[in-house]
């Protein structure tokens, strides 16, 4: 088996950073998570175990600026742990990197029977409410059994798993120099949309305010549910084999363009073995 850290920075996102421990920490140990709190006024998550967790000064305040150091900060700490560690996971703390359990394996398990050069992506599945056949979140119970749909999102096509030091782009979305390699049996599932209620609330959140993100936040948030929502769901899951190769052989154009200009953007029924997995 080989050694793998999961790595992951946040700024006021308790609830995720708690999932995001719970998901991984059984799979990878949870002293092999390391959490870096996006400013000096956080604190750790309640729920962080033996995870390695430091706050850190704040990496900026306007979005771009901010995600740029965000990043820097994250591919060198990841460096550091390769030096230590045979792979690196990198996802934000609404994130868990599946695999398909049809494998019959566990994340690490399968990360550790494929010869990952530089990096392996999972397809990315962007998980919604639909406001119609879906009630708000119970955040005392698991997501996935209360969500049944998804956005299939190519700018949640990321590059989350790195053997060797790489320099990832804004929100893990590229890495510099190298394409991107889509598993056949990996998903990343983005669970940040899962309750409008709580998309609402964050949307006149202060930090989002300053940091002058309320139409990114607008367009690329709150939109996937309104998609969900009202767009057909494809139920056939051929359409995962389609938007790999598409993002596979086209992946220069997808991994530039802003969310909602070109991306995949097709509604998809969660396959049911999906939804037990985080």
């Amino acid at each position: 088996m080989k050694k793998i850290a999961a790595i992951t920075m946040a700024r006021n996102d308790e609830f995720f950073l708690n999932r995001w421990v719970a998901y991984y920490g059984p799979l990878l140990g949870e002293e092999n998570l390391y959490i870096y709190m996006d400013g000096l006024d956080q604190k750790a998550p309640a729920h962080a175990g033996r995870a390695n967790v430091t706050l850190v000064e704040k990496q900026g305040i306007k979005v771009v600026d901010a995600e740029n150091r965000r990043l820097s900060f994250l591919s060198d700490r990841a460096a550091e742990l390769l030096k230590r560690y045979d792979l690196v996971i990198g996802t934000d703390s609404d994130e868990c990197l599946i695999v398909d359990p049809n494998t019959g394996m566990n994340l690490p398990q399968y990360l550790s029977s494929l010869d990952i050069r530089t990096s392996v992506s999972g397809l990315g599945l962007d998980v919604g409410q639909h406001l119609t056949h879906e009630q708000p979140l119970d955040k005392s119970r698991a997501i996935l059994p209360q969500r049944g749909y998804a956005l299939l999102n190519t700018r949640f096509t990321k590059a989350s798993v790195i053997a060797k030091p790489v320099r990832w782009g804004r929100g893990f979305h590229r890495i510099r120099g190298h394409n991107f390699h889509i598993d056949k049996n990996l998903y990343l599932l983005h669970l940040g949309n899962t309750d409008y209620d709580a998309l609402l609330a964050k949307y006149q959140h202060p930090d989002i305010i300053a940091r002058g993100e309320q139409k990114h936040f607008k367009r690329a948030r709150m939109r996937v549910v309104h998609d969900i929502t009202e767009k057909q769901a494809v139920m056939n899951e051929r359409i995962f084999k389609i938007a790999r190769f598409i993002q596979t052989w086209f992946r220069p154009i997808y991994a530039w363009n802003k969310p909602g200009m070109l991306g995949l953007r097709i509604v998809v029924k969660l396959p049911e073995r999906f939804r037990q997995l985080a």
